[in-house]
């Protein structure tokens, strides 16, 4: 009986071609206080991200695998940032705060594409510290830059895999109902519940995505600084522990913040208010990409060095 009238909505549906997203408020004084905040949250992960890709390319000393993948990093802030944050900057001045099919889509398939990515290449640099740590007598040998080139291509190719995922889950997907989302951009998890289809698939690929490859990269984190804290420990001197752990302390932070921020929003169970989910979402998509050059750069000497050796006056 369901299935036929599932069928029957079907046939006289008329597909949504734009959705309203709702933002955070409807208060024009707040919304101009969020406009500020948020521009100037994005103008620093610009600046930051760009300037960290600079600072590697430009510093020989900083031409090391981990800065190989920071550079890396940084990109894919760089875009996952640059696919929500000007758009729900442009949403907080106008009246009518929607969005076309099309760009729907392209945000699905962008931001889906770099947040995976972004796991792989934090599951990369951990790995990277844990051959550092671990073995340091092969890790030249092992880190070769064909390798770390194949680590990168790799994550690029796990984001890649699962932005197109989510896309053909979407594709798949019938709105002829509501098409209002209860967000300030388009994320696969409330357009599946928007769906007036069968949305049995999405699901399937939603969790057969989160669990393949959002397990398995944090999985990697996991187990190498399992080992990277045994070695740390079974080091006798202060100082060599404090400087093994040192080497580790910035990517520890950040690995932190992303794996917090994704877990809390992606499996807290659903609530009536939204109001903690779309803050939660803001940590995620728009704050952490703006913490990571700011964490390395605050935490890490090499890059503090490096960049006061570009700055001095010749």
């Amino acid at each position: 009986q369901k299935a036929h009238v599932r069928l029957m909505a079907e046939i006289n549906c008329t597909q949504v071609t734009e959705f309203s997203l709702t933002g955070f408020t409807e208060d024009p004084v707040t919304q101009v206080t969020l406009f500020l905040m948020f521009l100037l949250i994005y103008l620093f992960t610009i600046l930051g991200n760009l300037g960290m890709i600079a600072l590697i390319r430009a510093s020989p000393q900083l031409h090391s695998p981990m800065y190989y993948f920071l550079g890396n990093l940084a990109f894919a802030d760089l875009c996952s940032s640059t696919v929500i944050t000007p758009k729900m900057l442009v949403d907080f001045m106008s009246e009518k705060k929607g969005i076309a099919y099309a760009g729907c889509v392209a945000q699905v398939f962008i931001f889906d594409l770099f947040g995976m990515t972004e796991c792989f290449l934090l599951a990369t640099m951990a790995y990277d510290r844990y051959m550092a740590i671990c073995h340091p007598l092969v890790y030249p040998l092992v880190m070769s830059p064909k390798y770390c080139f194949q680590l990168v291509t790799g994550s690029y190719l796990m984001g890649l895999t699962n932005g197109m995922g989510q896309t053909i889950s979407m594709s798949n997907l019938s709105f002829c109902g509501s098409s209002v989302i209860d967000l300030f951009f388009c994320d696969i998890s409330p357009l599946i519940s928007l769906s007036t289809s069968d949305t049995t698939l999405s699901h399937i690929i939603l969790r057969t995505s989160a669990s393949l490859f959002g397990v398995s990269s944090s999985l990697v984190v996991l187990v190498s600084y399992m080992a990277i804290i045994s070695a740390i420990l079974s080091i006798r001197s202060a100082e060599g522990k404090r400087k093994a752990f040192s080497t580790c302390a910035s990517h520890l932070t950040t690995v932190s913040i992303f794996y917090g921020t994704s877990l809390f929003m992606y499996l807290k169970p659903s609530s009536d208010s939204s109001r903690e989910d779309k803050w939660a979402a803001v940590l995620y998509t728009v704050v952490t990409p703006m913490l990571n050059p700011l964490i390395y750069s605050l935490r890490n000497k090499e890059v503090k060095e490096a960049l006061r050796r570009l700055t001095k006056p010749k």
